[in-house]
């Protein structure tokens, strides 16, 4: 059963960012002073406070940090379990927090290659799909 699916609309400094994943892509932000990719999206950096800030593609895949499986849970999610959540290292360096799905929790291990994922499109009541939640799957 899949883990359920995003139910927000995005606003201000991570617009962008929500934007890219209802097309399939992550995005990733970098300031231009100081050349620091930032993570979590945000209108300025945290290393210099600059405010010049781009976006750039991610390549996509990643390395499993840390994870824990979830084995009990409450509310929509009780019927998911067991399911992973991990800190994933990406290629260009930020770690950020996600899934990993697509095998048994049992198989996933820290240093383990992993390909993003997006989950499938779903309109919200106006028809638009805004957002779509990123997660990771074994590459191997």
């Amino acid at each position: 059963m899949p883990l359920p699916r995003a139910d927000f609309t995005p606003s201000g400094a991570d617009e962008t960012f929500w934007a890219a994943t209802a097309e399939g892509r992550l995005l990733l932000s970098r300031c231009e002073s100081c050349a620091t990719i930032v993570w979590y999206p945000r209108p300025f950096c945290p290393r210099c406070g600059g405010r010049d800030i781009t976006w750039f593609a991610a390549s996509g895949e990643a390395t499993v940090y840390t994870y824990t499986v979830v084995r009990k849970a409450r509310g929509e999610y009780r019927e998911l379990t067991p399911y992973v959540v991990a800190y994933v290292e990406l290629a260009e360096g930020p770690r950020i927090l996600t899934n990993i799905v697509g095998c048994d929790p049992a198989e996933v291990r820290i240093g383990r290659r992993v390909t993003l994922v997006f989950d499938p499109p779903a309109p919200d009541g106006e028809g638009e799909v805004r957002a779509r939640l990123y997660r990771f799957r074994p590459s191997d």
